[in-house]
């Protein structure tokens, strides 16, 4: 699990530093707030937006998922069938359809649009898991798709990063020019850079609860649409099996949070996670039957 956060603050943290030597090189300062914010968004947003573009070819590429194109057997006739049926009253195109090699119950969905996206499910999840049950896990990350949840994460990374690079570099103008005292000619020194550094280090960890919290929300609507599309007993079946079955995720950390799967953890690492306990997602859909 934290090897997994790790990876992510890791990749946000590249961007922001890379975004503070481009700035610093070019002269852009928190004096000059238009230019500052321009910079910003473009940072902010560039690697988040190149990401969604490259998000199917990245995710096939990392988990080696072999899309379907003619089916060879009566499961991947099943697949791309039930796909196909649940795409249609989601209202999206036609996603590609994919399995990838895998001990673990998972399966993902991801793309930059909601009419070419691509779903993929674990070996591990054909073997496992009964018909009634993977058909409410496609129908969760079909719904996935039909929310638009990966465009709209990306665009919320974007607005996070930015807000990183901007806050950082006012507040790093701010405590550097206390502590030098106003120094003449309004040149920031050497404490500055380290300053801005820490901060966004700072920010970025408060950037990534952010996102987290909205990721975790998310899932709780993936399951009600999965519940809609494949039956809700079937959807509380399928979270009851993940339970039950639940090991540690080998899908790569740039796909990982676009899983049927989550984490277990609690406490402080429960802010780090993309998705709810599974108890949680349970109990949430149970108390929807009920109301």
């Amino acid at each position: 699990m934290f090897s997994r956060i790790a990876l992510f603050l890791a990749t946000n943290l590249a961007v922001l530093f890379l975004a503070g030597i481009i700035m610093s090189f070019l002269g852009v300062n928190p004096n000059q707030m238009g230019d500052l914010l321009v910079m910003a968004a473009l940072f902010g947003f560039g690697g988040s937006l190149v990401s969604l573009l490259m998000s199917k070819w990245l995710a096939k590429r990392a988990t080696r998922a072999q899309v379907i194109t003619e089916p060879r057997n009566e499961t991947e006739r099943w697949l791309l069938a039930t796909v196909q049926r649940q795409a249609q009253a989601a209202g999206i195109g036609m996603p590609e359809v994919a399995v990838y090699d895998a001990p673990e119950i998972n399966a993902f969905a991801t793309g930059a649009n909601r009419n070419n996206a691509l779903v993929a499910v674990s070996t591990g999840l054909l073997r496992q898991m009964q018909a009634d049950e993977a058909e409410a896990v496609l129908g969760h990350e079909i719904a996935h798709v039909a929310n638009g949840d990966m465009v709209t994460m990306a665009l919320l990374q974007g607005v996070l990063n930015t807000f990183v690079i901007v806050l950082a570099r006012v507040v790093g103008g701010i405590v550097d020019s206390f502590l030098s005292g106003n120094r003449e000619g309004g040149g920031r020194g050497l404490a500055y850079f380290g300053i801005v550094m820490v901060l966004e280090m700072v920010f970025g960890l408060f950037a990534t609860m952010i996102a987290m919290w909205f990721s975790r929300r998310r899932e709780f609507r993936a399951d009600a649409g999965g519940a809609q599309l494949a039956g809700r007993q079937k959807m509380i079946a399928a979270l009851e099996r993940l339970s039950q079955n639940h090991g540690q995720s080998t899908l790569p950390a740039q796909v990982e949070a676009f899983g049927i799967a989550g984490g277990m953890d609690q406490g402080l690492r429960k802010l780090f996670m993309s998705h709810p306990p599974l108890p949680e997602r349970i109990a949430a859909l149970r108390a929807s039957t009920a109301a």
